[in-house]
């Protein structure tokens, strides 16, 4: 097997961020704590969102840990690849958005 740049045992020490930051990292895990809990949406709803986000971010350690906690809460591999490609095409329509700026400054500067 080959070694990548990302290593999956990595994860695992998410944690220890805190170690050379204790006040700022345990800020942070309060509040994705906090932003995990059940609220207006459930916690079904939100791995399947941190799902899409962790592809359109391209983090391979959060698609690991969200496509395991999505399985555990029953989302399914086609719920998945939907909330995937929902993901892909908001990022691409952004994308494509802003070339509405360069059409702009093209006819500005060809004008």
């Amino acid at each position: 097997m080959s070694k990548t740049y990302y290593d999956p045992a990595d994860l695992r020490k998410f944690g220890k961020i805190t170690e050379w930051s204790e006040e700022l990292g345990n800020k942070f895990f309060d509040y994705y704590g906090k932003v995990f809990e059940e609220g207006a949406l459930t916690a079904r709803e939100k791995s399947l969102i941190a799902l899409a986000v962790a592809h359109t971010e391209q983090c391979p350690y959060c698609i690991d840990a969200y496509s395991k906690d999505g399985l555990q809460r029953g989302i399914t591999k086609e719920e998945m690849m939907e909330a995937i490609h929902v993901g892909a095409a908001i990022k691409s329509g952004a994308t494509l958005v802003h070339g509405v700026q360069m059409m702009n400054k093209v006819n500005k500067l060809d004008g």
